[in-house]
């Protein structure tokens, strides 16, 4: 999962956005980029690393500006590589740069065209630099100045050539910024403006929280197949460029990725997540009601909203048995069995008089490969804990995920293959329940009842697209599996040792 926000101002953007990116870095961890327009060129920095870590005070000072984008990356399709480090940029035509959050599902198609067709090299593995050499392409196509008319001729041509999910800002030198969502809205993105000197400037932004941080007025979110366009001069333009656009939001971004402070197309991820804990507390009392818990526990920070109400629907005690380090990443997306198994350990300690003599109702958010689950188990149950059940407020994650979040191969997804019995032996639990796909639906669903379809491949492997088979998950397993991860950080090494060797 990767955050972007872009911003046509009156007033320097380099702040902003830097402050934008700070409130999206619960989206990625793994890289940081900002690039604004000043005189006419291009002003980027980008690098591996959080967005504190990249943006030196010296940095800022380059960054010049009333316009800008900026991203925050983890690695889905492509490596960790710095030069895959987002914003992307091509310098023909006019100058254009590009940053993405989603994945693209035809990316190595498309690839193969741009370069056999099109004569356009893309320079990385990542499926970014694709999309901005399909937007280019479709931009190269005008003659003269591009009008309003040309943006949007190119964003419709841009959803006719990729397939997948994508949300993507994008400016043109000399000529505006360019915003679109792919024709399901799978991946978020919304728009907002605020008023400096009497001229309205406007954002964009994956979160509508990243609004709220730097002084923006929400507007809505920006529809499925919408294309949003801002001159230069601060003239606003939408257009609906998709053929057959229908919002399929992913329902993993109110599960976990997304900040509860956060609306996603309508809805409250904050009131989300209370709704899952309502119907898992009920379905605890219903189905449940022979477990002798004595106290709830969440596993932080996703699930702490979550617990609270299961707490309150089964009359127990609520209690914070885990301090949380909050400078360790996400563990499922780290590369490597060892190096996930390490970081649960470093990520959390148990408050040991929470657990010594009691039953605990142990309650996350969801469960992927269960290294990070058997591990908190065996803390609880090593800080005096007599009996430790487990409950997800996601359903079993049976299938990967191709739309943008880094979820394992299926054959590294402890649900894939397995029944509740053989989950629950295997991550060492007394008892284990997972929320119902349809309570999920249900929970989420009651923040905007227009939805009718909430991309839920991860559960039932129905991808919303359409254009998934066997042979692209077997592609996928093969680029995704912590070997082809591993042997990836070693080339990346080697290749970055007979660089520093060439240089000196």
């Amino acid at each position: 999962m990767c955050g972007i926000v872009g911003i046509v101002g009156s007033t320097l953007v380099n702040q902003s956005i830097y402050d934008a990116l700070t409130v999206l870095q619960h989206r990625g961890q793994d890289a940081a980029g900002i690039c604004t327009i000043d005189s006419n060129r291009f002003r980027l920095r980008k690098a591996n690393g959080l967005v504190t870590d990249v943006f030196a005070a010296k940095h800022m000072q380059r960054l010049q500006g009333t316009v800008g984008i900026g991203h925050v990356r983890y690695p889905t399709a492509g490596s960790s590589s710095a030069s895959e480090a987002q914003p992307f940029y091509v310098n023909s035509p006019f100058g254009i740069t590009l940053a993405h959050n989603g994945n693209l599902t035809n990316a190595q198609h498309v690839r193969d065209k741009l370069f056999e067709k099109d004569r356009r090299h893309v320079n990385t593995t990542s499926d970014s630099e694709v999309l901005l050499n399909v937007l280019a392409h479709e931009i190269d196509t005008v003659k003269g100045n591009v009008t309003t008319e040309d943006v949007f001729r190119a964003v419709a041509s841009v959803h006719r050539t990729i397939k997948g999910a994508y949300a993507v800002v994008a400016m043109i030198i000399g000529h505006g910024m360019i915003a679109f969502r792919d024709p399901n809205g799978i991946r978020p993105l919304c728009l907002g403006k605020r008023d400096v000197g009497g001229r309205t400037e406007y954002m964009v932004a994956s979160e509508s929280v990243a609004l709220d941080a730097v002084g923006f007025e929400f507007m809505r979110d920006v529809a499925p197949g919408e294309a949003v366009y801002v001159t230069f001069e601060g003239e606003l333009y939408t257009h609906q460029c998709a053929d057959n656009p229908q919002l399929n939001p992913c329902i993993f971004e109110f599960v976990y990725f997304a900040r509860p402070d956060s609306f996603i197309d309508q809805i409250s991820v904050y009131s989300a997540r209370v709704e899952m804990g309502k119907k898992l507390g009920e379905r605890i009392q219903q189905d449940y009601a022979d477990l002798d818990i004595d106290v709830v526990i969440p596993i932080p920070e996703t699930s702490c909203d979550i617990a609270l109400q299961i707490a309150q629907a089964l009359d127990k005690p609520y209690r914070q048995g885990f301090v949380k380090n909050r400078y360790v990443g996400r563990t499922f997306i780290m590369p490597g069995q060892q190096q996930r198994r390490k970081s649960v350990r470093r990520k959390l300690n148990a408050i040991r008089s929470e657990f010594k003599d009691k039953n605990v109702l142990l309650v996350d958010d969801s469960i992927v490969r269960g290294t990070t689950s058997e591990q908190i188990i065996e803390m609880a149950r090593d800080s005096g804990a007599k009996k430790v059940y487990m409950v997800s407020a996601a359903p079993e994650i049976r299938f990967p995920n191709v739309y943008g979040i880094d979820m394992p191969s299926a054959n590294e997804l402890i649900a894939h293959g397995r029944d509740n019995e053989s989950i629950c032996r295997q991550i060492g639990a007394d008892a284990l329940i997972f929320q119902t796909i349809e309570d999920l639906v249900s929970a989420v669903g009651i923040g905007n009842p227009n939805i009718s379809r909430f991309e839920t491949s991860v559960f039932n492997g129905e991808y919303v697209t359409g254009d998934i088979d066997q042979d692209y998950l077997d592609y996928l397993e093969a680029m995704r599996n912590d070997d082809a991860k591993e042997q990836k950080e070693i080339q990346q090494e080697l290749a970055s040792l007979e660089l520093y060797n060439e240089e000196n």
